[in-house]
């Protein structure tokens, strides 16, 4: 068994459990952060059952501003030593600025932004040390160009996708691979749809399956990739978007039924 461990974060469900079954597949041992607690307790067991693994379960609300630290230390306390952070958890908010809660954005931010900077940081640095190690930082397809009713999210992606372009600058030499992921929409709890929807989405390209974006993402970690575009479309999507100029979206914006999603929300 390997004796080194992969920390997820958002490892209870979704991208985070394929992460974490993956790596369990390949012998890595598991620290699951999730803030649900029973369900990631679960998952805990079942991967160590299933592939003889050691796999922690932590409960963190990864909002707080001392989440990064109080998992920092639960590690360091118990001498583990971390080769793989995967820095998945995220939530999705479908709402225009005005109308969004400021809790909400306080809550975006520290998840997607502060919170993976300084699980980064504490991380990085072992790592560096050692001179070997892996970080994954989930961005997002949305980090490419403007989106109306999801600024705060895309914005917080953006964020993720430069960041973690600096960062694999500052730690190739090192032996520390940074790799960004950068999704279309997943087939994942973050979607309230049928699964009639579900199935028309994934079989015309438009909704990944979250196992493939786990294994295509951990193929790109292991090869020190920096960047990852899971599926045909997405890397259609993207160039889309990099190459659209942002007043594109003016004419857009003023179709009827775009006007009416953008009041609703």
């Amino acid at each position: 068994m390997n004796n080194d461990y992969a920390l997820i974060t958002g490892a209870s469900s979704g991208i985070g459990l394929e992460y974490a079954r993956a790596l369990a597949s390949k012998g890595y041992n598991l620290i699951l952060v999730s803030n649900q607690a029973d369900d990631n307790r679960r998952v805990a067991e079942a991967l160590s059952s299933e592939y003889g693994v050691d796999a922690l379960p932590i409960y963190a609300d990864l909002t707080r501003r001392e989440a990064a630290r109080e998992v920092y230390d639960y590690v360091m306390e118990r001498e583990l030593q971390v080769d793989i952070l995967i820095n998945n958890a995220g939530m999705l908010l479908f709402s225009t600025l005005c109308r969004t809660e400021y809790t909400s954005l306080d809550k975006i931010i520290a998840l997607h932004c502060t919170t993976p900077t300084q699980l980064c940081r504490l991380f990085a640095e072992p790592m560096v040390r050692r001179g070997r190690g892996h970080i994954v930082l989930m961005s997002s397809v949305t980090a490419w160009t403007p989106y109306p009713t999801i600024s705060h999210y895309a914005a917080t992606k953006a964020y993720l996708k430069s960041f973690a372009d600096s960062l694999w600058y500052e730690l190739r030499d090192k032996g520390v691979s940074v790799t960004a992921v950068f999704p279309s929409a997943v087939d994942t709890p973050f979607y309230s749809l049928a699964d009639k929807q579900r199935r028309l989405l994934r079989s015309v390209g438009l909704m990944l399956l979250a196992e493939s974006v786990a294994r295509k993402a951990l193929g790109a970690m292991f090869r020190g990739r920096r960047r990852c575009l899971p599926g045909f479309l997405t890397k259609v999507e993207a160039a889309i978007c990099y190459l659209l100029p942002a007043w594109a979206l003016l004419p857009i914006l003023k179709i009827p039924a775009v006007r009416r999603i953008l009041e609703r929300v």
